[in-house]
């Protein structure tokens, strides 16, 4: 129990530490007000109480599979956010207007209250169901204090690896990472419709289980970084690729554009 513990909640902290950690960074780099942080974590918290004591009433919706729905929704809904922000972030530092940096302050407390709803809800749900039982209170406390720890401790090295770098590489880095981590999140609400029957069911492409299993740390450490999965099917790899590329036009045409602005001011 002390080890599902740590492997359950890991995975749900790590993606939101990730996020928030990156988005952190990149707005110490930009040097946009960080009094987003606060309110993210009032709203992310807040809301994270409300929609996990709600899990029974969510579930069933849309025929029993409201829970699996609404949780693809909200990652397709950050991973469009996060297209947002890297357009916003681009135009930002090469225009530094107040405008930008209050539409880029929106969209973080967004995207990290959002991700701190769906991964805190799954926490609070996990706690509820296996504490019923007292024989498991004290592994499963342990398990999660372990669980989170690490995560946090994660989203710090991410953080602090971050700004130790120069800007231009940081900016680079940490779009790279947002962009591993959002195409991690197509791909696991891919799995969600799969799940829901809201998408066909595949057999899956290939299985790795063997040589590196999701459930240990690793396998963890690289699904909320990579959205590593051992046997995804052939739309989930699709979507997948679809979500890496995509913002990767994005950049490369923004940058492109604003090149040419500039040259021409």
């Amino acid at each position: 129990m002390l080890l599902n513990s740590v492997i359950i909640v890991l995975r749900e902290v790590l993606e939101a530490a990730l996020i928030f950690s990156i988005l952190l960074a990149l707005s110490k780099q930009s040097g946009i007000q960080r009094t987003w942080i606060l309110w993210s974590l009032i709203f992310g918290t807040v809301g994270a109480v409300i929609y996990g004591t709600n899990i029974p009433l969510v579930s069933d919706w849309f025929d029993g599979v409201g829970q699996e729905v609404s949780n693809a929704i909200i990652q397709y809904a950050v991973y469009i956010m996060l297209l947002g922000y890297i357009i916003l972030l681009l135009n930002f530092n090469y225009r530094k207007k107040i405008i930008l940096q209050r539409m880029l302050i929106i969209i973080m407390i967004f995207i990290t209250s959002t991700a701190m709803i769906r991964e805190g809800a799954e926490i609070l749900l996990y706690y509820l169901s296996v504490t019923r039982s007292q024989n498991h209170y004290a592994a499963v406390i342990m398990g999660m204090t372990i669980g989170v720890s690490i995560g946090v401790s994660i989203g710090f090295l991410f953080y602090y690896l971050l700004v130790n770098i120069s800007e231009k590489w940081a900016m680079s880095f940490g779009l790279g990472l947002l962009i591993l981590v959002s195409s991690g999140m197509i791909s696991q609400a891919t799995l969600l419709m799969i799940q829901a029957d809201w998408l066909p069911a595949q057999m899956p492409l290939w299985n790795t289980t063997q040589w590196l299993s999701e459930k240990s740390v690793l396998g963890q450490l690289l699904y909320a970084l990579l959205g590593y999965e051992a046997t995804p099917t052939a739309i989930q790899a699709s979507m997948y690729l679809s979500g890496l590329i995509l913002p990767v036009i994005i950049i490369l045409i923004l940058r492109r554009s604003l090149l040419r602005n500039a040259s021409n001011e």
